[in-house]
């Protein structure tokens, strides 16, 4: 069950590290009222529960990302509380979060943007292809990678699918000027790939080895994978491309399904002896 929550549902999870934390400070904030002279501040209760429920997330397997939200969730709270700002503005500041983040949830992916050398570096490695060549990029993000390719290479046809609504919106109205890029409302994980000559994708080190499990499933032969930052365990590259920035970042370039199968000699009949 643990297993299932962490890698499919991993807010779950982070939801349940807030509430046991809660939990414990509440009743350590009690017995320290009732045995002891010492009353921490609320400041001190906060600062301890984001550490536990930071503690507790790393306990129950979630990745790095969720415990610092842990950590800062409840002192962020605090924080704001503190300014006296509107009921309101805390509704609207979920809201937002929630379209721009929407997909961490149930795909595990948040928003990763790829820098202006990652993009440069990606399209130059694309420049070998022929130029009608199909592309996807899967959580395409705020369209960048799309904006740049469509650039590029003209005759190529661009696809990007993105499940943030927000997210999904201001990328798709980024692309709209180019007739040969397709911006669509879809999962990563509803999105044939069996089309494209290139996949594209920024995602996490969480669903990389189901990732690889789809691409090997309906990629064709020759076709390229390339993930960016983060590797698929197990599996060799077939090239990793050092991008150079000051992030570290690194290409990862596979084959799911294994090199494009060579062409076959047309055959030709030995015409007989005059």
């Amino acid at each position: 069950m643990l297993d299932i929550l962490r890698s499919r549902y991993p807010a779950l999870l982070a939801l349940l590290a807030q509430l046991l934390a809660l939990a414990v400070i509440a009743n350590l904030l009690l017995l320290f009222a009732r045995f002891v002279d010492w009353r921490p501040s609320l400041w001190q209760a906060a600062l301890a529960q984001g550490a536990l429920a930071a503690a507790l997330g790393q306990w129950l397997g979630l990745r790095r990302w969720w415990l610092a939200l842990n950590l800062a969730f409840v002192p962020g709270l605090l924080a704001l509380q503190s300014r006296q700002w509107p009921a309101w503005w805390f509704l609207a500041a979920f809201g937002l979060l929630l379209l721009i983040n929407w997909n961490s949830f149930r795909e595990r992916v948040p928003l990763y943007l790829s820098g202006a050398r990652t993009r440069q570096q990606l399209s130059q490695r694309l420049s070998a292809l022929p130029p009608d060549f199909r592309f996807v990029d899967l959580g395409c993000g705020l369209g960048s990678a799309l904006v740049q390719l469509a650039r590029d290479y003209p005759q190529a046809r661009l696809v990007g699918v993105e499940t943030a609504p927000l997210v999904f919106l201001l990328a798709w109205l980024r692309c709209l000027r180019y007739r040969h890029v397709r911006v669509r409302y879809r999962s990563l994980w509803r999105e044939p790939l069996g089309d494209y000559d290139v996949v594209y994708c920024f995602l996490s080190p969480a669903p990389m080895a189901e990732l690889w499990a789809k691409a090997r499933r309906e990629m064709r032969p020759g076709s390229l994978l390339v993930s960016n930052s983060f590797p698929v365990d197990g599996i060799e590259p077939e090239q990793v491309i050092e991008v150079g920035d000051r992030r570290r970042t690194r290409l990862y370039c596979y084959r799911p399904a294994g090199p494009a199968p060579a062409l076959r000699p047309a055959f030709r009949a030995t015409p007989p002896p005059a």
